[in-house]
């Protein structure tokens, strides 16, 4: 009697756990494949040949004492976005990411989706780049809608990554409930 209840209890289990996990991926499905896609292309990134995240020139010297100052870079930068993109863009910075190694620095602009690279010893320019990676980046976790609905710290982004963290983690204990339930049961 009493493994017949335990039984019964285990069947029990596997089905809330079955429903648990249908409605999940009901739920959450579309989210799960946008975050599926865009992890896979951020992952390739480096081996977009470009198409995702430009790879980085070298400029003409590592050695920092012989650089430009980064502000005398800045306007060069600012300068080279409004003349090869478009004089309308916003100046804002997102961040300088200085390549000491390869003699460059990289200007990442904040309110669209353009970067310019410069050598670090003469200012000029190396490249200007649609920064994809970049957008694909803030669709991947959320950010996006932060960026597009003006939000001060990130709200949305942690909303968003909390729910699918914990998404992820239902499917990962559902599912091994899924897989390994019947052979307990058989065991029974």
């Amino acid at each position: 009697m009493a493994e017949k209840q335990n039984r019964q209890r285990q069947a029990r289990i596997l089905r809330d756990f079955r429903k648990i996990h249908r409605w999940t991926g009901a739920l959450l499905f579309v989210f799960f494949f946008i975050i599926s896609v865009t992890g896979l292309l951020l992952g390739w990134k480096k081996h977009s040949n470009g198409i995702l995240l430009a790879k980085t020139h070298k400029g003409t010297s590592t050695n920092l004492a012989n650089w430009l100052p980064l502000d005398s870079l800045h306007k060069r930068a600012c300068y080279h976005l409004h003349k090869e993109v478009s004089p309308g863009l916003s100046l804002k910075l997102n961040r300088i990411d200085v390549r000491k190694d390869k003699g460059t620095v990289k200007f990442v602009f904040d309110e669209h989706y353009w970067g310019i690279q410069l050598d670090g010893a003469t200012g000029g320019l190396l490249h200007v780049e649609q920064r994809r990676a970049d957008f694909l980046e803030q669709i991947h976790d959320g950010s996006i809608l932060d960026h597009y609905l003006g939000t001060s710290n990130g709200q949305i982004k942690l909303v968003y990554t909390t729910i699918m963290g914990l998404a992820l983690l239902i499917f990962t204990v559902t599912g091994f409930w899924l897989w390994y339930g019947p052979k307990r049961m058989r065991k029974t």
